[in-house]
């Protein structure tokens, strides 16, 4: 686990242009206390207006990997439920090739059936959306066959429960070696299994630390039944920044790392003003932050 606190900012891209995003980014682009830059995958908006535009997250991803130059990018975190694996493993290294290894895979089950929204965008799109059990056993093979498209010499078969691939090939592989750290998303019990056996990072949505703090103990105790060091995963948070109150959004960061989240990414609520990223910096990570660039 990674001891020193990096810092990101997450730009969900919906109720907005091309344009800004492009604006936003490129400006955490050049402050090197901004480490990483993060979308979200959705295709049908959220929040405000619901015919409101939104944009494809890894499409998105590639164009600003190809505007930028330092940032580590990545989708907090891409649903597994809207790709098959094999084509996800594919686009995810076409984007750490633009980027010149700089991707950070994000991978998550997809919305549970629960959240009210969740439904819709599947339906919308003619996809399946199977119960949240079934969600978390095609991650677990997910997250095996994307690690082996990426590391395999010879093409080989797979046969799940949930995945079925004959003759799988990866060619070219990812820039990164062995591959782009997998960073997975939730909070789910079941998740967290799939954490302690695949993931790099781990990251946990929300504001709410005292509950993030038991759930990454839970994480560790899966660590250590299977015998991985619960340190080799580093603990990330997703929190959102108020631009009325920034010192909520530092008591917000402090208490995250206390808690032992290192990897900390800030929500930035659309409309972006002009020089946000840099506000950011100023306002709210003033004094966290490590730069090393």
């Amino acid at each position: 686990m990674s001891s020193r606190p990096s810092f990101g900012i997450a730009t969900a891209p919906q109720q907005v242009d091309y344009t800004d995003v492009l604006r936003v980014w490129r400006e955490a682009d050049a402050l090197p206390e901004i480490e990483h830059a993060w979308l979200f995958d959705h295709l049908l908006p959220i929040g405000g207006d619901i015919t409101g535009p939104i944009y494809e997250g890894w499409t998105l991803l590639s164009a600003l990997a190809a505007q930028t130059s330092r940032l580590r990018l990545g989708l907090l975190v891409t649903s597994n439920r809207i790709r098959p694996p094999a084509l996800l493993a594919k686009i995810a290294t076409t984007v750490d090739v633009v980027s010149g290894g700089r991707l950070e895979f994000g991978i998550g089950a997809g919305s549970r059936p629960s959240i009210p929204w969740a439904r819709r965008e599947y339906d919308a799109h003619g996809l399946p959306y199977q119960d949240f059990s079934d969600s978390v056993g095609a991650l677990d093979e997910a997250c095996t066959v994307i690690r082996r498209l990426w590391t395999a010499d010879e093409p080989f078969d797979f046969a799940g429960s949930h995945v079925t691939l004959t003759g799988a090939f990866g060619n070219p592989k990812p820039v990164q070696t062995p591959h782009p750290p997998i960073l997975i998303g939730g909070r789910a019990a079941s998740t967290l299994r799939v954490v302690a056996k695949h993931a790099d990072r781990w990251n946990i949505p929300g504001g709410d630390v005292a509950d993030a703090a038991s759930r990454s103990a839970l994480l560790d105790r899966y660590c250590a039944e299977i015998g991985r060091d619960p340190a080799s995963i580093t603990r990330s948070i997703h929190l959102g920044v108020s631009y009325d109150d920034p010192d909520a959004t530092r008591a917000g960061i402090r208490e995250a790392l206390h808690a032992g989240f290192t990897h900390v990414t800030l929500g930035l609520p659309a409309p972006w003003p002009p020089g946000v990223a840099r506000w950011v910096v100023e306002r709210c990570l003033g004094g966290y932050a490590a730069v090393t660039a």
